[in-house]
């Protein structure tokens, strides 16, 4: 039983994102193998930047440069025509084999396909160095150093805006369990529905100004980026 489980996960791990597609599975690890040696290297020459970005941003920008890589790979492999479709199933297996959920995986992969395209259906940044790149060069640090004068997607901001989201949260908390112990307490009488709704107008009128701060912070700043260049 044991057996056939580990062989059923290896063929969820090697599902290829297009229903349409039979993957080359050596491509693919080929592909996978050659984008974790490019990453290891980029990673080692930005180690002293410090750069300073949002998580999400700085992992999206990754994965899409190493799609960018792996796409470019998987042509010279002699894949020309499927190489795109291959390059996503490679990232797919290759965020599985770090340990993501499948389904997660999966989303994930739906998520780098809308962000790997501009609206004028040119690739992203990240996606046109990636594949342009060569073996030990600057290009990841050439990608965040276009970024790193935006205020939308630096580290500070994700900060601010992830105190603020934790405030509003435990804080709201914290009020409605104040106000419901103080009426359940000194104003007994009240049915549960009533003393409930208290706690919830109370946490609102919490939440509310909070967040209203909270954009005016962020408007505030973008402000004075725009301003700034």
């Amino acid at each position: 039983m044991k057996e056939k489980n580990t062989i059923a996960d290896k063929a969820i791990v090697e599902q290829p994102v297009s229903e349409t597609m039979t993957s080359d599975v050596p491509t693919v690890d080929a592909c996978i193998a050659h984008a974790r040696e490019v990453k290891a290297v980029q990673l080692e020459l930005i180690a002293n930047k410090n750069y300073d970005f949002a998580p999400e941003f700085y992992e999206m920008t990754i994965q899409l440069y190493l799609f960018g890589v792996m796409w470019k790979f998987a042509e010279n492999l002699g894949n020309a025509e499927g190489a795109r479709e291959l390059a996503f199933t490679a990232s797919q297996v290759m965020l599985i084999q770090d340990g993501l959920h499948k389904q997660k995986a999966l989303k994930r992969i739906v998520f780098l396909r809308k962000m790997s395209k501009l609206e004028d259906d040119h690739n992203a940044l990240a996606v046109a160095i990636g594949y342009e790149s060569e073996m030990g060069d600057n290009s990841l640090a050439e990608i965040f150093d276009h970024y790193v004068d935006d205020t939308q997607v630096s580290g500070a901001f994700w900060r601010l805006y992830d105190r603020g989201r934790k405030i509003m949260l435990y804080g709201g908390l914290f009020i409605a369990f104040l106000v419901i112990w103080f009426v359940t307490l000194f104003m007994p009488g009240n049915s549960t529905i009533a003393i409930l709704a208290a706690g919830l107008i109370a946490a609102a009128l919490f939440v509310i100004p909070v967040f209203l701060i909270g954009i005016f912070i962020y408007r505030t700043k973008i402000r004075k980026a725009k301003q700034a260049h």
